[in-house]
């Protein structure tokens, strides 16, 4: 069989709800919602990260990311460090299994020469290096308002940049992924489709506005956000079925983290937090350790190659890469990675659970075993304080995470604790080593 192509599709700030597949009743998706549909649906994904760089930095790397040197949202100034080429990414690995490369939207992994997608294994580049642009203008303004820094226009092709002023971001992203798959439909590839959609600033054309007139404001433009990138799937897997492609090609689409509440979401004057998007029975946002803010919605396509079902064990995104990898005839063991393959999964075989997933978010550090979740010093927003030092759940019983049983469980919580930490001093004790110096910068 030839080697297979791959598509990876990623979200920005999409909650876990926010799709049709997932149980929204108000967005339409059809397109997303086939995937699922005809291949898996993870209902217990997670990000490895709650904000969006390290979780793309755990993504393409298959580390946690303190691992891959990535822990924050990283600067958007022409200086920024970031991910650089000691860690090799999915893109570098395929490389070497002879793919050609490419990634069409957000980057967020840093803006110097070394830690941009073309010097970490992407042949082909067209988007933008920081974390949030101006759909229109393609001009980055984040921290201009408290004078933190000046607007800078950044839409790359490559090295060189380029200007299409009014053109909307999304629609050129999909634009310039389609073009992707029809110049290199006759040798294997990789594309790595980064919507920078539904990250705020909330912009969207009126004919996805209009699909959705009964919605109140805020969360009318999300739809239309979201209805915008899912008219861009149906554009890929149809560009993907016309040339005889879409059967032999891994999709995997998930949101980097969960939806933010930031009041610059709603650009209306007020310090009001933002309710466009939604977790469905999630606890916490964007920025927070609870399952709102790390666990996604996503989706595994591979024509009939794999199972149409719905997965309830939990994975993390740090899967990918091996998963992809060992798919594409390269070896995951020749890599320094944390994550696991799925090809047992995708084979019907017994899954592939991960005894212990952990994440750290500054003050915070959070671990799952089995059924059983601690969170130390958890937030539920960027804004919030601490909820409590220690909170235990049990997600068989309490999705929600609403009930603490630290009191009820202390020799477990005792357990899982001492886990958590003890992993959290590994990332400490390897960032000094590795990667602590490379942040002069951000």
């Amino acid at each position: 069989m030839d080697k297979p192509n791959v598509v990876i599709i990623l979200t920005d700030d999409q909650g876990y709800a926010d799709l049709g597949c997932m149980g929204s009743k108000e967005l339409k998706t059809p397109h997303l919602d086939s995937l699922a549909e005809n291949g898996i649906k993870f209902n217990s994904m997670y990000s490895a990260s709650p904000v969006c760089s390290p979780s793309r930095a755990a993504l393409l790397t298959g580390r946690y990311p303190g691992n891959a040197g990535v822990r924050a949202i990283l600067a958007g100034h022409r200086r920024a460090s970031g991910l650089t080429p000691e860690v090799p990414t999915l893109a570098t690995a395929l490389k070497k299994e002879g793919y050609v490369t490419g990634l069409c939207g957000k980057w967020h992994l840093g803006l110097k020469d070394e830690c941009r997608p073309n010097s970490n294994g992407f042949d082909e580049f067209s988007g933008f290096l920081a974390g949030c642009l101006d759909y229109y203008s393609h001009i980055f303004y984040y921290g201009m308002a408290d004078g933190g820094s000046d607007p800078t226009h950044d839409l790359w092709e490559n090295g060189d940049e380029v200007y299409a002023n009014g053109e909307y971001l999304t629609e050129r992203i999909t634009g310039k992924s389609v073009d992707f798959i029809k110049r290199h439909k006759d040798e294997p590839f990789f594309l790595f489709v980064s919507y920078n959609a539904p990250h705020y600033p909330m912009h969207a054309p009126e004919k996805y506005i209009n699909r959705f007139p009964d919605l109140p404001w805020d969360r009318r433009i999300m739809a239309a956000m979201l209805s915008a990138v899912d008219d861009g799937v149906g554009e890929i897997t149809e560009t993907l079925k016309n040339l005889g492609l879409f059967d032999n090609t891994i999709i995997y689409f998930q949101s980097d983290n969960g939806p933010s509440r930031e009041s610059r979401n709603w650009l209306d004057g007020t310090a009001d937090p933002y309710y466009g998007g939604t977790t469905g029975k999630f606890t916490g946002h964007k920025f927070s350790l609870f399952e709102g803010g790390i666990r996604v919605p996503a989706l595994l396509s591979w024509g009939d190659k794999v199972p149409r079902k719905a997965v309830d064990t939990p994975h993390i995104a740090t899967d990918i890469f091996p998963t992809v990898l060992e798919a594409c005839g390269g070896k995951p063991g020749e890599y320094s990675i944390d994550g696991k393959s799925l090809i047992p999964l995708i084979n019907g075989m017994d899954d592939c659970a991960h005894e212990y997933l952990f994440w750290e978010m500054e003050e915070q550090t959070a671990v799952r075993y089995k059924d059983y979740k601690l969170v130390l010093n958890g937030r539920l927003t960027e804004n919030d304080g601490v909820r409590a030092p220690v909170w235990l759940s049990d997600l068989s019983k309490d999705v929600g995470e609403k009930t603490n049983l630290a009191n009820e469980k202390p020799a477990l919580c005792e357990s899982l604790k001492s886990a958590a930490l003890e992993w959290r001093k590994g990332i400490e004790d390897r960032w000094e080593r590795e990667f602590a110096d490379n942040y002069a910068l951000t």
